[in-house]
């Protein structure tokens, strides 16, 4: 580890724990707004209501809470050096499952953003799938940190 992370490691994985939970919060609780969003008339005061809801969640939680997991995720890589030669591969597979849990708080936002328009594309059934993919992914994130297996 460098030394002048070594002084900030518990605190940066305190923080960095945090702001996973919270991320995965949001990313396992939208979906489901979204599916009911889906069911209701675009023009509806329930729609308006959803749409307030999900851009709630997205701008006060789960973006900046994505961000400070990136940022103290690589600060941690960083510091200890995780993923480097000799420390295995399991972090590259860790790194690829949070690429695409990015990827899906993208299609999450702009799901949200199409619904709020009017112009939803995707079914209430879609989403409520989509609520159960994180949940996996966050496993097997856990397994991959605790275990380390490759």
């Amino acid at each position: 580890m460098s030394a002048t992370l070594m002084e900030f490691y518990l605190p940066l994985k305190s923080l960095h724990i945090i702001s996973v939970v919270l991320w995965m919060a949001g990313l396992i609780y939208l979906p489901s707004i979204l599916a009911h969003h889906s069911r209701v008339a675009a023009d509806s005061e329930a729609a308006q209501s959803f749409a307030d809801i999900e851009r709630r969640l997205l701008r006060a939680l789960m973006n900046p809470a994505m961000a400070l997991a990136f940022i103290t995720g690589i600060a941690l890589i960083i510091g200890t050096g995780a993923g480097g030669p000799g420390t295995g591969y399991w972090m590259h597979v860790k790194l690829l499952l949070l690429l695409l849990l990015a990827g899906m708080h993208g299609i999450m936002s702009a799901s949200r953003k199409r619904l709020e328009r009017g112009e939803n594309q995707k079914s209430e059934d879609f989403f409520q799938r989509l609520a159960v993919a994180p949940v996996v992914f966050l496993v097997v994130i856990v397994l991959l940190v605790v275990v380390k297996p490759f």
